[in-house]
């Protein structure tokens, strides 16, 4: 009976044994299965991890960047994006490509790049007009300055010129005033387009000198030009790079630039005010914007390098020859200086009444 009862204690504890190893076994095991799954989910987070900090830390640009120009070859835009693009391509180490894209005062240009893919290689050349004209005088655009794009860098302030024919009888502002008082309706002033700065450059000139001067509308500037040197409109408002070298050719006569003062690229000519109308004054200013979607690393990188190209020596020297202002305002100052110019043109342009389809 003893062997019996050692015997069959002994089978007990051997069964309770097993038991206690068994659930020993499966602990172990689900702790090793737990273990691996949370060390393929660190993995797993680690390599997305690392992936998104790839994404964001990518190098931009690894390709072509196309910058679309709303104006012909050869104006003031063309000019400074020229400029502009040959810079960046030193910068980035890419090519850089201007698109002229012409047309109804530079909104044709404009809704092309606001549908553009919003990845950082296909930038707009804006000016004064597409930002912060256009919305306001035109009752059909198909694209709002406001919130299509996204502003990335100023480049430069340029003041407009009166210029005129030089075969023209008046060589100062206050004697084609006096002219156009003489001879009503008989004067042609042109523009680079209806609607442009240097169409309201014009009308602010006939409402403020009271005088009746006809409005002829062109597709860019370089027609302008070419048209005022043959003698087929008499005076034009014109961005001051677009006509300088005219100028200084003896093709075209400067009569005042419409800045508040003096420009130092033609310092012996008068400002409008100063020369016959007090209180004139227009300026047109260019500046680098990005679809509005370009997600916000890419257009950080894109104003970083901009800011080299404005910091450059050579492009400030060529602006300036061109008669502008380089600037170097950061993208959060200029988007508050393009709210500020749209309260300002809205405020001209309903006072003038003037709308376009």
């Amino acid at each position: 009976m003893t062997y019996k009862y050692e015997k069959n204690t002994i089978q007990k504890n051997q069964i309770a044994g097993n038991k206690s190893v068994n659930t020993m076994f499966l602990k172990m095991r689900r702790q090793a299965i737990i273990f691996s799954s949370i060390s393929l989910f660190a993995a797993h987070a680690m390599y997305s991890n690392h992936s998104l900090a790839q994404a964001k830390t990518e190098v931009y640009p690894k390709r072509t960047i196309n910058i679309i120009v709303p104006y012909p070859p050869g104006g003031t835009t063309d000019i400074l994006a020229r400029i502009v693009a040959n810079q960046l391509a030193t910068v980035s180490g890419q090519s850089v490509i201007v698109q002229n894209k012409a047309g109804a005062g530079g909104n044709v240009g404009a809704a092309i790049a606001a549908k553009s893919m919003a990845d950082g290689y296909t930038l707009f050349l804006g000016t004064v007009g597409t930002q912060a004209i256009n919305y306001w005088l035109y009752k059909n655009l198909t694209y709002n300055p406001n919130t299509d794009f996204a502003p990335i860098a100023k480049i430069a302030a340029v003041p407009n010129l009166l210029v005129s024919n030089p075969k023209e009888p008046y060589t100062s502002v206050s004697e084609l005033i006096g002219y156009a008082k003489k001879h009503p309706g008989t004067l042609n002033f042109a523009s680079a387009g209806t609607g442009g700065s240097t169409h309201l450059a014009g009308e602010l000139f006939k409402s403020m000198a009271q005088i009746d001067i006809k409005h002829i509308p062109y597709k860019g500037s370089s027609a302008v030009v070419s048209d005022l040197i043959g003698g087929q409109v008499q005076i034009t408002f014109d961005n001051l790079p677009s006509v300088i070298q005219h100028v200084k050719a003896g093709k075209l006569r400067a009569l005042g630039v419409t800045s508040g003062s003096r420009s130092a690229a033609l310092p012996e000519t008068p400002s409008i005010a100063e020369a016959g109308l007090p209180g004139y004054e227009v300026m047109s200013w260019f500046g680098l914007f990005a679809p509005a979607q370009t997600p916000p690393e890419v257009k950080l990188q894109i104003e970083l390098l901009l800011k080299k190209v404005m910091s450059s020596k050579d492009v400030v020297e060529k602006i300036q020859e061109q008669g502008g202002e380089p600037s170097s305002i950061s993208s959060v100052e200029f988007g508050k200086f393009i709210e500020q110019e749209n309260k300002k043109w809205k405020k001209v342009i309903e006072t003038s009444g003037a709308q376009l389809d």
